[in-house]
């Protein structure tokens, strides 16, 4: 063999290596070199902590390094939310950005510590959830039309729970009652499970509950329903329609939406190995399957659609924040 067959063999050689190596962060080694940790803005058992032990598996499995979960809960998200924008911006630190720590806090607060846009660096959306709107059976109303009629007559005389004010529960019903018109009272609770036990108990009339605590409650008759907030049908439960189709309201959306951000400064071959990583994760069946049981729907992005997806969803929630008067300090 002559010299000139070595040379092009171990040039494509060393090419063919150095494709399969993982991305440098800019430090010399290459991206992630050790754990990434993932900070939740939630308590063990919240939406958020579900996906993300949903994919911490096949994270762990693409990136070659653990996914370190790391439950941060408090000051409704902004405790992890300002932590992760104060984080070292080398990919290290992560967290699962909701839809109240990037579209609905920063106008919910009157002095937040951080912008949702200008402190991070967005990777890209995982999945969402919507509310269902549901009503006590007694409520004299068996669909989303007359449920409207019902609250014109009679304005603030229908009665909606919620999990608390700023949450989506509270603002699905905010939304709605802006683009129908009506007037409804608000019943804050101190979490979902009080809201609906009032619910089911009659003290109060409807909830645009969460999907996923709705469901049991909706197919074993206890409660009515008559929409998801969702922008398409959702799998879990098809036969609901959206509440734009069942009310004729044209851009009706409110879901819960998830996704992962960083500081902002993260290296591009940071942000670009983890959006890979969690784009492939979302793809694995057991994660598929965990999700589906958990009424949340798939909805991936490239870090450039998920960031302009935040600037669009902070100027909607401010709309509807300032409409509501609701206020979280």
């Amino acid at each position: 063999m002559t010299w000139f067959r070595w040379f092009a063999l171990l040039s494509v050689a060393f090419s063919c290596t150095a494709l399969a190596q993982p991305l440098s962060t800019g430090s010399g080694q290459a991206y992630p070199a050790r754990p990434v940790r993932v900070l939740i803005p939630f308590t063990a058992g919240s939406a958020a902590d579900i996906i993300a032990r949903a994919m911490e598996p096949a994270m762990r499995e693409r990136l070659g390094q653990p996914f370190v979960i790391d439950n941060r809960g408090g000051a409704g998200g902004n405790i992890a939310t300002e932590m992760t924008a104060k984080a070292t911006p080398d990919g290290y630190t992560v967290m699962m950005a909701t839809i109240g720590t990037h579209a609905i806090n920063y106008s919910l607060y009157s002095k937040p510590s951080f912008h949702p846009q200008r402190d991070f660096t967005p990777v890209g959306l995982v999945g969402e959830s919507p509310n269902a709107l549901v009503v006590n059976p007694k409520v004299q109303a068996t669909s989303i039309q007359e449920l409207i009629a019902l609250a014109k007559s009679k304005p603030g005389g229908l009665n909606y729970g919620s999990s608390g004010a700023g949450t989506t529960v509270h603002l699905s019903a905010e939304l709605f009652s802006v683009m129908t018109g009506i007037k409804m009272t608000h019943v804050p609770h101190k979490g979902a499970a009080e809201a609906l036990t009032s619910l089911l108990g009659g003290q109060t009339d409807l909830m645009f509950a969460s999907l996923s605590s709705s469901i049991p409650l909706i197919k074993a008759g206890r409660l009515r329903a008559f929409a998801v907030t969702g922008a398409k049908r959702s799998p879990s439960i098809p036969e609901l329609p959206t509440v734009a189709e069942a009310a004729g309201l044209n851009g009706y959306e409110a879901s819960a939406w998830f996704g992962i951000v960083g500081p902002a400064g993260m290296p591009k071959s940071a942000v670009v190995t983890l959006n890979k990583a969690a784009l492939s994760s979302l793809e694995d069946a057991e994660v598929r399957k965990r999700l589906f049981n958990a009424a949340v729907e798939i909805r991936t992005s490239s870090p450039e659609d998920f960031a302009r997806y935040i600037e669009s969803e902070m100027q909607k929630w401010a709309k509807v924040v300032k409409a509501s008067g609701a206020r979280a300090d």
